[in-house]
């Protein structure tokens, strides 16, 4: 036991009494909904029975199951050799300690803090080292109130070995914004790793100026902000990465050709023939993200902003599937992006059309840093489905709203893996439950009017089936942009599930108003369900 009152005198906050316990400390007075908000702090999570904060255990060379949350402790065991699936999460830091006065300008490597390794990655000077074959979906939440010209670019790299050059998988672009407040960004990418290769994350500035300590400061969120859904081949899975053709013209209506750049199967997933698509040869359920970086000039771009629309064609008959909706922006550069889980049947095409105001001139370009890709897996049907929904028209939180549930309406018939809760449940429209063991990938748009000063979108995992109940997830917007109509809030992440498992979704609104949700154009939820 070590005494954390002693070595961490304000652990608990500046007024409240820290008591030592073995293994751990309580903050006196504390409430349970206060400390699963990730009070307890890196390393420890809040034990629900014994209300206090305990150390996370050590595995001592045992394989990792289940990583430390902030109300769960480490699950360590064996994991079966023939296991398809796994997931892995972790916090993110700007940088070590004793660096911050670092200069974005080259590149700063963000601190992953994940709690253990386990037999499919190690995790150690805040890099991730792969120590497996297989397919990796990685999310990555973040949000930055940043004061640099130009824009911040948060990426993901992979490195073949230690002493290769890195290669950049994926890149999301953060305007420079009129005023402080809070962007939050997602960035993702699908991607075939083996043994030894090293995966970090980055954030860059074209501005040499740019600095650490007096230009950046990130949202600490309680929950993880990287999460990791690694499919082993046995899956029969496929993943693709192809770049968007550049375009050096302005225009309002822009649907994008692509270039593959890797594929693991070319035979299962390829090209239309026009380049605009992608065709699939069999069944199965399509988990894709796609980043386009852009420059817009005109005041309509700001008031009306940008959607990014994907259609999934059967037939000739186009279907919209999901869109997301960015607010715009002027004489600045950002990025649009959009990601969700779709089923598809064989010979469906998936298309993309990123749409913008009349009167608002764009340039849409690329370069080799990941910001104009679409990158995507295939997996089969038989271990894999696919759920989407979109806000419920009725029952949404309005006014001043904290933590208050989100109701939603099931668009994609039900799976026998995964279901909204039906009317006649008392958790109807709320909860989305599970009745198969296996891991679950979590894609959310919502585009809202709110007068916010902060907006937090959380996935809450509900108690029982041995599971604690708290946040898995979380992603923080801050306020509106001035002249913009509608804003927009996203969050990504993967867990595990087990039959029984319910999750569902708050909106908290720090200081204001949440005027209204839309339920079309820019708001929908996937979910993606794989067998253990």
């Amino acid at each position: 036991d070590r005494d954390e009152c002693l070595e961490l005198p304000h652990i608990c906050g500046e007024r409240v009494k820290c008591l030592n316990t073995p293994g751990g400390f309580r903050c006196l007075g504390v409430s349970e909904r206060e400390a699963v908000t990730g009070l307890c702090g890196h390393e420890y999570f809040y034990n629900q029975e014994l209300l206090e904060c305990q150390a996370c255990s050590d595995c001592d060379g045992e394989p990792l199951v289940i990583p430390c949350t902030a109300v769960s402790d480490t699950v360590c065991g064996q994991i079966s050799e023939n296991r398809l699936s796994q997931f892995w999460v972790s916090k993110v830091a700007l940088s070590s300690a004793g660096t911050s006065d670092a200069h974005i300008f080259p590149g700063l490597q963000l601190n992953i803090r994940g709690k253990e390794s386990s037999d499919l990655l190690s995790n150690e000077a805040g890099k991730v080292t792969f120590l497996q074959h297989g397919l990796v979906w990685l999310d990555h939440n973040f949000a930055i109130k940043h004061s640099c010209r130009n824009f911040l670019q948060v990426g993901m790299r992979l490195n073949r070995s230690q002493e290769e050059e890195g290669q950049d998988l994926s890149g999301v672009r953060i305007e420079q914004p009129d005023g402080k407040y809070f962007q939050g960004v997602s960035v993702s990418i699908g991607v075939e790793v083996e043994p030894n290769h090293i995966f970090t994350l980055l954030l860059k500035s074209p501005n040499q100026h740019c600095n650490q300590s007096k230009d950046l400061h990130v949202f600490d969120v309680p929950t993880p902000s990287l999460s990791l859904l690694w499919l082993s081949h046995d899956t029969g899975a496929v993943a693709m990465t192809a770049q968007m053709s550049l375009l050096a013209h302005y225009q309002t209506s822009y649907r994008p050709t692509f270039r593959i750049t890797t594929v693991s199967d070319p035979y299962m997933v390829s090209l239309t023939h026009d380049s605009r698509g992608v065709r699939f040869i069999e069944r199965g359920v399509v988990k894709f993200v796609i980043q386009q970086a852009l420059y817009s000039m005109g005041h309509t771009c700001i008031r009306e902003g940008f959607s990014l629309i994907a259609y999934t064609t059967r037939n000739t008959t186009g279907l919209k599937t999901m869109q997301a909706f960015k607010t715009g922006v002027n004489y600045r550069d950002t990025s649009i992006t959009l990601s969700g889980a779709v089923m598809v049947e064989s010979k469906d095409m998936l298309t993309f059309e990123i749409t913008s105001p009349s009167q608002c001139n764009i340039r849409y370009f690329g370069d080799s840093t990941g910001i104009s890709i679409l990158s995507l897996i295939w997996i089969p049907s038989a271990v894999s489905s696919a759920l989407t929904a979109t806000v419920s028209r009725t029952g949404l939180p309005s006014g001043a709203v904290r933590n208050k549930p989100l109701l939603f309406q099931q668009l994609s018939p039900d799976t026998p893996q995964v279901h909204l809760a039906h009317s006649g449940d008392s958790n109807a429209r709320k909860n989305f439950i599970f009745h198969e063991t296996g891991t679950a990938n979590i894609a959310l748009n919502l585009k809202l009017i709110h007068s916010c000063n902060i907006v937090k979108l959380t996935l809450q995992r509900v108690g029982g089936q041995g599971q604690q109940a708290g946040p898995v997830a979380q992603q923080v917007s801050g306020s509106m942009p001035e002249g913009s109509e509608w804003t927009s809030i996203g969050l990504r992440a993967s867990f595990q599930v087990q039959n029984g498992t319910s999750v569902y979704v708050t909106l908290d609104c720090v200081r204001g108003r949440v005027n209204q949700i839309t339920q079309e154009g820019g708001t929908n939820v996937s979910i993606l369900w794989v067998a253990l």
